[in-house]
């Protein structure tokens, strides 16, 4: 089909919604393959992704490794909980790609050791020291990389500043009436373009979801402000299933400091020798994991961190990586060290305040091993996606690994079966309609609301859950919903109020899920006497 356009009307043969490992690398695989694809982004450069925040590291590949031991230690830190058939594709598929894929093709600089080979580190419950990094900037090494990879691509057309507003189906799009009797297929997204301040429709036969997880539904996160669950809300409005969504990943070590926000502090840090300590100098994972102590799957960790702080009426706890020895500290986390030293704090002499943040999100839009979700026409793939490899917890840099098998797994699929637009259906779809009346609504009302989310998430859904807490943030955010649903109806469109929209709807799916659970597993934990 290639690429057509007729007004704001755009076609390709495949749609990539998201700009990180996963879409990067689905657009590589179905471009060079012949397709005409479309990445649509709704941040103003490619380069921003939460790929790029990855700070630690992407599984590679050992000498002492095994598909054997990496597939027991994805499935020790998930709790059991893990697809093990989606397991085993990723330890068999996954580090040859980083390699073949990543180094080979798209030319990630990962540091090297002294024979010319990636160096390797380990991080929290891996086994062995099997991961590849790029000192502490691996994700940005990765996404700068693909996205200059990408650039050279004449069948690969970015759109950036374009946020996805909905997903187009023929059953809830078409002005057939006969198209509800049918099965539900995604034909493509209604996207608003910030820049001319216009709603476009993109339609493909396939679109990609790749948007990211939900970070910034918390008060506390890791994650860019662009973490709002997007791809998960849209998904779900048009009735895909939705699996794992009470399993929300806090990173123990978010830098706690008044001027910086949302600063990773690697885990690779602790994988060198740093030790969490508390107010009065002693390290205390002992007392909570005895076995692994400060290498402790990350729940685990953040749980000892968010109890300690309460037993010693802290905001924070603090990391030593005075500790470590076998490296020189401003060389391997060059990024980490500049940061701390440019508030005042040496980490070769003194730790580091740290706290416990939302980091990662284990479940989403359930896929199979091809990436298809329960919807015709409508792939999904990175952390946007549950495949079921994570589990109930997700093990450390295996995240990037799972974008990159299959976002490569997806575009594989969609270009073989090369699929065309219905154009009959196509063309019973009609332009976005505003509605008649627009109002401008005042920001700090949206914000406002924002941070009602955030705050009820992290209050009531976060590291400790209760059945009382859920219930609680699940009224707050019925009541919420009705109210932003209403006013998104009436509003002038900017990519904050779709934003809001998504969030509000996100956060209550992962309430839903965690009150539909009464089981404590890996990062899903629940003390209703709390």
């Amino acid at each position: 089909m290639g690429h057509r356009r007729v007004g704001t009307r755009l076609e390709f043969d495949l749609i990539v919604l998201g700009g990180g490992i996963a879409g990067l690398s689905a657009a590589i695989t179905a471009a060079e393959r012949g397709l005409a694809v479309a990445v649509v982004s709704k941040e103003s450069q490619l380069l921003e992704s939460n790929t790029r925040w990855a700070q630690g590291g992407i599984v590679g590949k050992s000498e002492e490794d095994s598909e054997s031991l990496l597939e027991r230690d994805i499935m020790e830190a998930g709790a059991g909980v893990n697809s093990r058939e989606a397991v085993r594709l990723l330890v068999r598929e996954g580090p040859k790609l980083t390699r073949s894929f990543l180094k080979e093709k798209v030319g990630v600089p990962f540091t090297l050791d002294e024979t010319g080979e990636p160096a390797l580190t380990m991080e929290a419950a891996h086994s062995i020291r099997r991961i590849f990094y790029a000192k502490d900037r691996t994700g940005e090494a990765i996404q700068t990389a693909l996205v200059e990879f990408v650039s050279r691509m004449p069948n690969v057309a970015v759109f950036t500043d374009h946020t996805a507003i909905d997903l187009i189906t023929n059953v809830h799009n078409s002005t057939d009436p006969q198209e509800k009797y049918r099965r539900t297929r995604v034909i493509g997204v209604y996207t608003h373009d910030a820049g001319s301040n216009i709603v476009r429709a993109f339609f493909a036969p396939s679109v990609i979801l790749a948007t990211g997880g939900v970070g910034n539904l918390f008060l506390h996160t890791s994650n860019p402000v662009g973490a709002t669950g997007d791809g998960v809300a849209m998904a779900y409005r048009i009735g895909a299933e939705v699996l794992n969504a009470e399993y929300i990943q806090f990173h123990p070590t978010v830098l706690f400091h008044r001027d910086v926000k949302r600063f990773l502090i690697s885990e690779a840090l602790r994988g060198e020798g740093a030790k969490l300590m508390n107010r009065t100098g002693e390290y205390f994972m002992d007392r909570y994991q005895p076995e692994q102590a400060d290498l402790a799957p990350r729940h685990e960790v953040a749980r000892a961190i968010y109890r300690e702080m309460e037993r010693e009426d802290m905001e924070y706890v603090r990391l030593d990586a005075t500790r470590i020895t076998e490296v020189e500290v401003e060389e391997r986390f060059p990024g980490i060290f500049r940061q701390c030293m440019s508030l005042g704090i040496d980490i070769r002499r003194e730790p580091i305040p740290v706290v416990p943040a939302a980091h990662y999100f284990c479940g989403g839009v359930k896929v199979d091993l091809d990436g298809r979700t329960s919807i015709d026409g409508l792939l999904a793939a990175g952390e946007v996606a549950c495949t079921g490899v994570h589990g109930a917890n997700r093990l450390a840099s295996v995240s990037l690994l799972e974008g990159l098998v299959w976002g490569i797994r997806c575009g594989v699929y969609v270009s073989d079966r090369a699929p065309t637009l219905d154009r009959r259906i196509v063309d019973s779809v009609p332009d976005w309609r505003e509605p008649d009346v627009v109002e401008d609504f005042d920001p700090v009302l949206v914000n406002q609301d924002f941070r009602t989310i955030q705050s009820t998430m992290w209050n009531y859904a976060g590291i400790i859950r209760s059945r009382k807490r859920l219930l609680r943030a699940l009224a707050d955010l019925d009541y919420l919903s009705h109210r932003v649903e209403q006013f998104y109806r009436g509003a002038k469109l900017t990519r904050r109020i779709i934003e809001l929209r998504d969030a509000v709807l996100a956060a209550s799916l992962i309430v839903r899920a965690a009150l539909a659970n009464p089981q404590s597993k890996g990062c899903h934990y629940v003390n209703n006497k709390a």
